[in-house]
């Protein structure tokens, strides 16, 4: 199939629908769901659709069983009637064709469920938008999410005048359309944000979930508004909005209602949360209750994906022997499905855990199989993860080559994402400022029009009472005076609003600091290749450990001290740029090597001198800094800053090897040009054993 769109476009649609949705508002279903009037006026059958979904549901586990069910529930309502109408018949047997197909998907019957959608279209049984969700799930199944999410955004589009009202400009009662099929919409939305969330948009899936939860909430479907809300809490934690994804948590368990599987695939949001927090005991507690449950169940595709995250959780426990039984174990029942997306990460759990072992050969083969699945799919947010706990795993195994080339890897990626994501929140705000500037222009418009219907009245009554007219146009000025002042004030306000947005986005909101988008205002006035100046990249040493151990909000507070004190040693001419995570770049101009030795000494000296009080005690925290001069000497060829940045990170990356609390610094690189230069920076390691690259070490202070 021919794809009409890049998957750039197709994200950038998906953003502009769900803004413009949540801006709108959604579907208006009261409990009583009188909104199906006009789906059952057309043939659809409301009571056989819950029927389905049921099955649907069923199926994830158990798609033979669901799949009987099925041919059960087609030979009670497949019965003739002669008084039964021929389109009622029709959109029965369409409910039934297309349910049918979903469960081979379900089933990991891929060619079956394209031959069922091929069929379903040449027979025009289909219904566009469903037939675009069917296609998507086999995509997403088949591992190709991007095609996956391109059909879902293309279904949402049929299906999002039917499921979102408009607020009407004369009231602010809803208007809602009466024949928006939920269950389907929410199906849609689901494959939209699995989507977003592989891609690391944690905005647009937030704003995907919330509306799948508004239409199962207000389509009385109370398990899957509790999978919705099981979705939010995830991606609330995420963002470390953690008291609200615990609120959502604790509504999703009341709206289950006791139901079984819901509260299995409840207890594994639950241990993604526990795991985001760094707390593996409870993360392990939540897996065990989940699979007590889906055991009773006899749910083997979900008891896999649970097998799998007690995999990761033995992992961060340090255990890789369990986590490595877990992971196979998982795996050969998870082959049986045909799933993707759980394979990948069950795959990388298991190299990790050979990782561990030292198994280093079978653990490349094992990350090979994994990287087969990616297909080239986009999967920022994923593969960033993935990313992070590869290059942890090979560093403490002792790999160093391998560890250096993912956290470069990972760093890129992670920058990218980072703009992504910005541009995103930068949309949404946009939207937000332009919605509440064109509701203004409303208000104007609505008052002009009263001011010219005044004025019609006025020079009526001129003709009666020529000395009250008078008087009334002077009062029509005076308001119109008024007006534009206002709008002028109005105008202004924006403007400034505009300013604070520009200037907000160069600055780390944690922090204070400069940015990344400011370091880019920086160097875009210096010549693009002949950098100039003093770069110091430094780390916060064994801060995972911090995190891990006293928590996030600890480790926001660490990160905040530490900018404070480095912005202390530094000159008021340097530039201290938070870079991401626990790192910090410093850019000093026009500075000798001898006082950039003592620049680096003072940054040590200053962080590590005194404790960080945290409400938990004091905790004593020291930085591992990597730095040089450009241009380098003694050749001092010309260099890209972005280049520059890189090999002050190659020093960082020695200094960490070497121990932490600690300063490397580039002192000279025996390279007669670029060449030369390039062929030192593929192998940084090797150029310095070999003494092409000398370096020089400065000391942090001991611990007292």
């Amino acid at each position: 199939m021919k794809w009409g769109k890049t998957g750039a476009q197709v994200r950038r649609d998906a953003a502009r629908l769900l803004v413009r949705g949540s801006l709108l508002g959604f579907m208006a279903l009261s409990a009583g769901t009188p909104a199906w009037a006009d789906l059952a006026a057309s043939g659809f059958d409301v009571a056989l659709d819950a029927d389905l979904s049921r099955l649907l549901r069923e199926g994830f586990d158990k798609p033979d069983k669901a799949m009987q069910g099925l041919q059960e529930l087609r030979a009670r309502t497949s019965s003739p009637s002669d008084l039964e109408a021929r389109e009622v018949r029709e959109a029965r047997e369409r409910q039934l064709r297309l349910a049918e197909a979903r469960l081979q998907v379900l089933a990991g019957d891929l060619e079956a469920a394209a031959a069922s959608a091929k069929s379903l279209g040449a027979a025009g049984l289909g219904g566009q938008d469903a037939l675009l969700l069917l296609q998507a799930e086999i995509k997403e199944r088949a591992g190709q999410t991007g095609e996956a999410a391109e059909l879902a955004q293309q279904a949402w589009q049929g299906l999002e005048a039917a499921c979102t009202v408009a607020a009407s400009p004369r009231s602010s009662a809803p208007s809602p359309s009466a024949d928006c099929n939920f269950r389907l919409a929410w199906s849609v939305l689901r494959v939209l944000g699995r989507s977003q969330l592989k891609e690391g948009r944690i905005p647009l899936a937030l704003a995907t979930a919330q509306r799948s939860f508004e239409l199962a909430d207000r389509g009385a479907d109370p398990l899957l508004a509790a999978l919705s809300l099981g979705q939010l809490a995830l991606l609330e934690g995420r963002q470390q909005q953690i008291g609200r994804a615990q609120e959502q948590l604790a509504q999703a368990f009341k709206k289950a209602q006791g139901d079984a599987l819901t509260l299995a695939q409840l207890k594994n949001f639950e241990a993604n949360l526990a795991g985001s927090q760094g707390d593996s005991r409870a993360q392990l507690k939540a897996l065990e209750e989940g699979l007590r449950l889906a055991a009773e169940l006899g749910a083997g595709r979900l008891s896999a994906q649970l097998r799998s995250n007690q995999a990761d959780a033995y992992l961060r426990l340090q255990q890789p022997a369990k986590a490595l039984a877990l992971g196979r174990q998982a795996l050969d029942d998870l082959l049986r499905f045909t799933d993707v997306r759980v394979e990948r990460a069950t795959r990388l759990n298991i190299a990790l855990a050979l990782i561990q072992l030292g198994q280093f050969e079978e653990a490349r083969r094992e990350l090979a199989r994994g990287d087969a699945l990616r297909r080239d799919q986009p999967d920022q947010g994923l593969r960033v993860q993935e990313l992070q706990e590869l290059g942890e795993a090979w560093a403490k195994a002792g790999q160093a080559k391998e560890a250096l080339a993912l956290f470069h890897e990972e760093r890129k990626l992670n920058a990218e994402l980072t703009a992504i994501n910005r541009e995103n929140a930068l949309q949404l705000l946009k939207v937000k400022y332009d919605s509440d500037r064109k509701q203004r222009d409303l208000d104007l418009l609505q008052r002009e029009r009263s001011l010219v219907d005044s004025q019609l009245l006025n020079r009526k009554l001129a003709q009666q009472f020529g000395i009250a007219v008078a008087v009334l146009l002077l009062l029509s000025l005076v308001l119109v005076g008024v007006m534009v002042q206002r709008v002028r004030a109005t105008q202004k306000r924006l403007k400034a609003n505009e300013l604070l947005l520009r200037a907000q986005s160069e600055r780390d909101p944690l922090t204070d600091l400069a940015n990344r988008r400011h370091l880019l205002a920086v160097m875009a006035m210096q010549p693009k290749a002949q950098f100039s100046g003093a770069l110091l990249m430094v780390d916060i040493d064994h801060f995972k450990h911090v995190n891990d151990e006293y928590g996030h909000g600890v480790g926001d507070l660490v990160i905040c001290e530490v900018a404070r004190r480095i912005s202390h040693a530094v000159r008021s001419v340097d530039l201290v740029v938070r870079w991401g995570g626990e790192e910090f770049l410093v850019f000093a101009p026009d500075v000798s090597q001898e006082h950039l030795l003592q620049l680096a000494q003072r940054v040590l000296d200053e962080v590590a001198y005194l404790p960080v009080q945290t409400e938990t005690g004091p905790l004593r925290v020291t930085v591992s800094i990597g730095f040089a001069h450009f241009p380098l000497p003694p050749a001092m060829l010309d260099l890209h800053w972005e280049q520059a940045v890189n090999w002050a990170d190659m020093a960082l990356y020695t200094a960490k090897s070497r121990g932490r609390n600690r300063a490397m610094g580039i002192a000279t690189v025996a390279a007669g040009d670029a060449e030369a230069l390039m062929q030192i920076e593929a192998d940084f390691d090797a150029a310095c054993s070999s003494e092409r690259v000398r370096l020089v070490e400065v000391m942090g202070p001991l611990a007292l």
